[in-house]
């Protein structure tokens, strides 16, 4: 029986078996999507692997180079006010079945250096072609990270659904299918008693 009172009519039978070829399709097409971004998140995060270790280097050949600078030169802080704020950061998005993916497009302004040379030496401007390298990979690095969120969330949610469709939405059409199948045949063979009843006790009056 029916976890829903479904009434077992032909008119409900076609109804609900159409309604399980939608839920099928459904389940087929959402497990597909999960598939596809499975596959495009998987790609991603080989990219968020090395980008994390190139930064980490960075950031120590960096701050090293910084602190030989602070060393030979005093603290730096003044100098490093002189240098301008970078903000030519835009965000596009594209659409990975449904899911927008952030893209972070930069565009570098043409590099003016405003402190003096005679205050600073090549460690200064070491540390500061590294800290220029660590902007870069940092904005492809939160452009990534975002996106492979965005996909997890996504994967999750398409994987929600399917689950649902798969142990709940279409067992419980396939188990009204089968109750109205059932009733349906039953009322039939009632019926086929009864006219052979009919049938004969004419023939014998």
């Amino acid at each position: 029986m029916p976890g829903k009172q479904v009434f077992p009519t032909k008119g409900n039978l076609m109804a609900i078996k159409k309604t399980n070829q939608l839920a099928h399709l459904g389940y087929e097409l959402m497990d597909r999507k999960r598939n596809i971004l499975i596959r495009e998140m998987m790609t991603l995060i080989d990219d968020v692997r090395r980008l994390r270790d190139e930064i980490s280097s960075t950031y120590t050949k960096a701050y090293l180079a910084l602190q030989e600078a602070n060393i030979t030169l005093g603290v730096v802080g003044d100098i490093a006010k002189a240098i301008p704020i970078d903000d030519g950061l835009t965000i596009t998005y594209r659409s990975v079945m449904g899911v927008e993916i952030p893209k972070l497009m930069y565009e570098p302004k043409e590099v003016r250096i405003n402190y003096g040379f005679t205050n600073t030496n090549t460690k200064f401007d070491y540390a500061y072609r590294n800290f220029q390298k660590v902007r870069d990979l940092t904005i492809l690095l939160a452009e990534i990270d975002n996106a492979v969120y965005r996909l997890a969330n996504a994967i999750r949610k398409a994987r929600k659904r399917a689950n649902a469709l798969k142990n709940v939405v279409i067992p419980e059409f396939e188990r009204n299918i089968k109750f109205i199948t059932e009733a349906l045949e039953e009322k039939e063979r009632e019926e086929f008693s009864r006219m052979k009843v009919i049938k004969h006790a004419k023939e014998a009056s």
